[in-house]
């Protein structure tokens, strides 16, 4: 081989990896990055102005809508469940539905709906149980628990953070760690 076409080959290498580094990343970190906040208008075209919950219907409060997407079409989204005069008062608060695998401190979720309810752990002040229930059936499937962002954190009714930023669901101001799993 000549050296004229090592050294062109060489510079082709360099302008592919300069054009594309993501290409070379392996496929989850490259999947990580490319998923970004949800805007207004995405959240309210997907999330429900009443979500099933087991036999019922309950309405959600649109303002506090929080999630995330891959720009492809897959979200990962919450909304506040309004759960007065409706028999899941208390046991429910927020209703997530899940378009990509995702793991929520040890708990699998697969594509679909669910609801959360949380309670302060009664051994540890900083803790908050969150307990994930299947929205159709009302099926617990498991609990996770939330722990005290730093003080310098903004307390949020519910917010979804972008894994790339910060892989965490924060209710109030407890965090609880989250990963996305493969298509």
């Amino acid at each position: 081989m000549r050296p004229a076409s090592i050294t062109r080959r060489l510079a082709v290498a360099a302008i592919v990896a300069a054009i594309a580094p993501g290409a070379f990343l392996p496929a989850s970190s490259s999947q990580r990055s490319s998923w970004r906040q949800a805007t207004d208008a995405e959240l309210a075209a997907l999330l429900p102005a009443r979500a099933p919950v087991e036999k019922e219907h309950i309405e959600t409060e649109k303002r506090t809508a929080t999630g995330i997407t891959d720009g492809h079409g897959r979200f990962i989204a919450s909304i506040l469940l309004v759960t007065a005069g409706y028999s899941a008062d208390g046991k429910y608060s927020h209703y997530l539905m899940v378009q990509a695998p995702m793991r929520i401190a040890g708990v699998s979720l697969t594509p679909g709906e669910y609801v959360l309810g949380w309670e302060r752990d009664p051994k540890d002040d900083d803790a908050l149980n969150v307990h994930i229930y299947e929205s159709l059936s009302g099926k617990l499937l498991g609990t996770a628990q939330g722990h005290i962002i730093p003080k310098n954190s903004r307390v949020e009714t519910m917010r979804i953070w972008p894994p790339a930023i910060k892989p965490t669901i924060q209710i109030g101001r407890f965090g609880i760690s989250y990963e996305l799993g493969r298509r």
